[in-house]
């Protein structure tokens, strides 16, 4: 399970990536299919986040980001590696 404080910032990347209103429950269970986004979309989330976390998600665990806590969980193990 990933961290919470990486949860929560995944959380507002995507809701400012999908420009879904400000009142949207966005938490670690949410599909991003779910808040509207296509694959172009979710191109869009990753490269936001690989900015946010200064990390490079590879094509194929990007494809396999589906939620918030998918996403968060592939950014708290990438950024384990980067640091060790």
């Amino acid at each position: 399970m990933a961290k919470q404080d990486t949860v929560d910032k995944v959380c507002g990347i995507v809701k400012k990536q999908l420009a879904v209103a400000e009142d949207t429950v966005v938490s670690g269970e949410t599909k991003f299919a779910d808040l509207g986004a296509d694959s172009l979309d979710t191109v869009e989330i990753v490269m936001g986040l690989e900015e946010a976390f200064s990390i490079t998600v590879d094509e194929s665990s990007a494809q396999e980001i589906r939620t918030v806590e998918d996403a968060a969980s592939l950014i708290d193990k990438l950024v384990t590696d980067k640091d060790s």
